[in-house]
């Protein structure tokens, strides 16, 4: 018995904004000199990012002009971690609506009321009551669903959202559970010339990913069945991502060091998964990678021997997005699931995705043709 991702919406804020123009804001905003702001246009042309994503459209402006930021050429006063929670709680509700009805519409057959749990999942921010509760009113949905909320995991979240669908389907082959994912990332900018803090800024943007998991395929289309799971933890990379609450904003830790550190456990990690299943990794022709950063996927595809086509869709999605944390991985299932032909039907697809602990995790799927 297992269960299907049968559908992936997606959402994003209206602001998109080109890179270019995100690292002269933030040359600005962080008062950088001459040289340092050539060496912040290197990163940020490096990182294989071509625009992202924003609530905000400060990112887009320069010389003041802020509806965010205070308009002072220091942003200061900067703002505090109440301001980012209130602009989360105005700008999380529709996005997630948006990417709910972006993925309803593929499974006609399903209607808002036949819903039976909503997961939501989130690690850039958090209020009560909650994004879940206003997603039933905005929805719809029976006031009975079943809520549960999976917060502050960052970018490997969605996975343990979708362990979490699968066991719901597995004790109720009648349940529908309905996941959303959304990450406003940019409401974090940390004004902070650290090399963490730097990278972080040229990586991140906004999204939301809505996806349905039932014990049933879809009528139609593709779906994905849920085949297994793996996770392990790399400790010597506990200081090297990581996500902290401070007084002005979350601040993520992202260090140089985090590419090498799945280096080390990526295969050990796919092994795991794969130990126990009729699947050999070099009969894996389709990846969804978290692209948490154009290095982690260069270093994935030399450990695993795989191509930069095997791992187009993961590339697509940072040139295109950025990194969106948990929502990422579901953009990408997204891109793979409507790129599948009828020649794909039964194949396995190998997900991954990695976050602070550092955590890797891993999951099989196979294509399932309706």
């Amino acid at each position: 018995m297992t269960s299907y991702l049968c559908a992936i919406g997606t959402a994003t804020p209206p602001h998109l904004i080109p890179q270019s123009q995100i690292a002269t804001f933030m040359a600005e905003g962080l008062q950088l000199d001459t040289n340092e702001t050539r060496k912040l246009r290197a990163l940020y042309r490096v990182t294989g990012i071509a625009q992202r994503y924003s609530v905000l459209a400060d990112y887009g402006r320069t010389n003041g002009d802020f509806d965010f930021f205070p308009n002072t050429p220091d942003l200061e006063p900067f703002p505090t971690v109440g301001q980012r929670m209130g602009a989360y709680r105005q700008y999380a509700l529709p996005l997630s609506v948006e990417a709910v009805k972006n993925c309803m519409q593929q499974v006609p057959e399903v209607q808002m009321s036949a819903i039976t749990h909503l997961i939501t999942v989130s690690c850039t921010g958090m209020y009560a009551p909650g994004l879940d509760i206003e997603l039933v009113a905005s929805l719809g949905l029976n006031s009975s669903v079943r809520r549960t909320c999976v917060n502050f995991m960052g970018c490997y979240a969605a996975f343990n959202a979708l362990k979490l669908a699968q066991a719901f389907c597995l004790a109720d082959p009648a349940a529908k559970v309905l996941l959303v994912c959304t990450e406003l990332c940019t409401i974090h900018f940390q004004k902070n010339k650290e090399e963490d803090h730097l990278v972080s800024n040229a990586l991140f943007g906004d999204g939301s990913a809505a996806a349905l998991v039932q014990a049933q395929p879809a009528q139609s289309g593709y779906s994905l069945s849920l085949e297994a799971f793996h996770c392990a933890l790399e400790p010597d990379g506990h200081a090297d991502m990581a996500w902290h609450i401070n007084d002005f904003g979350f601040e993520m830790t992202l260090s140089s060091y985090v590419p090498r550190m799945i280096q080390k456990g990526i295969r050990q990690l796919t092994d795991g998964l794969l130990r126990k299943l009729p699947v050999q990794l070099q009969d894996i022709h389709a990846f969804a990678i978290h692209p948490g950063g154009r290095k982690i996927l260069e270093t994935i595809e030399k450990e695993l021997n795989i191509t930069t086509h095997d791992n187009r869709f993961a590339y697509q999605v940072l040139r295109d997005y950025g990194n969106m944390s948990s929502a990422t991985v579901l953009f990408v299932l997204r891109e793979l699931l409507q790129s599948l032909t009828p020649a794909e039907a039964n194949a396995p697809v190998l997900s991954f995705a990695f976050g602070p602990g550092l955590t890797l995790e891993a999951m099989l799927l196979q294509v399932h043709s309706a």
